[in-house]
């Protein structure tokens, strides 16, 4: 009988694996070549590892060594993406959660507050540019100027800090439909001097981040794969 159990827990196992895998690597697109992949022990950690992988010869090869990062306090959350969330999982991003979005996401820019030549698109920041995290507001989800658009939100993020957290950063898609609270503002940026996690974001050494961003190619399409090791195994 013991046996019998064993057997049917194995099966179990093995059908959520390969439900993840349907779920999750049918939606890289084949026109992408450069994965950002974020791997971290389980969904309550705040700390994880970074490897960059190219497609050739439609195999995925690693590109340089792993880079040590820090995501939400509160570790990671199913986000909204080009992947479809499990049925029936309760780990859902939600605005204000302290949890970065897991899954597999475009990184439509780059951004930072200095002049910076890359092989990809850059938006370069200055006092004025804000993220809107007011889910009522008409621009929840998007990073604005704030000089030519009417104020209707309450909350947002300054696009220039101080610190210099976002000095160089990458937009991360999450929530393209902007939904609201279902989460907004997620970027990749430098890490605090402190080593603190973040609220939601994923954010590395300065050099790491600038070595990524010049490596990116428009052409060859980026993502973003972010998720606990359970779950990076069956994406590619």
């Amino acid at each position: 009988m013991q046996i019998i159990m064993r057997v049917a827990m194995m099966v179990r196992g093995l059908l959520s694996v390969l439900l993840l895998s349907v779920f999750l690597s049918a939606k890289i697109p084949s026109s992408s070549r450069q994965l950002l992949v974020v791997t971290t022990a389980d969904w309550s950690a705040s700390s994880g590892l970074l490897q960059r992988y190219e497609k050739q010869a439609e195999k995925w090869h690693k590109v340089g060594k792993h880079i040590a990062v820090k995501v939400g306090k509160n570790g990671l959350a199913w986000g909204r993406g080009l992947h479809i969330v499990p049925k029936g999982t309760k780990r859902i991003k939600r605005e204000g959660d302290g949890r970065a979005p897991a899954g597999v996401f475009r990184l439509p820019y780059a951004f930072g507050d200095k002049v910076l030549k890359l092989h990809y698109p850059y938006h370069r920041m200055t006092s004025a540019h804000r993220c809107v995290d007011d889910s009522r507001s008409n621009y929840y989800n998007q990073v604005i100027d704030s000089r030519k658009v009417r104020k209707d939100y309450k909350s947002f993020e300054p696009m220039k800090f101080p610190s210099g957290l976002y000095s160089y950063g990458l937009f991360v898609d999450h929530n393209p439909k902007r939904t609201p609270g279902a989460g907004s503002c997620i970027f990749m940026h430098i890490k605090k001097k402190s080593g603190k996690p973040t609220v939601g974001c994923t954010a590395m050494g300065k050099p790491e981040i600038l070595r990524i961003l010049k490596w990116l190619d428009q052409n060859k399409k980026p993502l973003l794969i972010q998720a606990p090791k359970s779950v990076i195994k069956t994406l590619f």
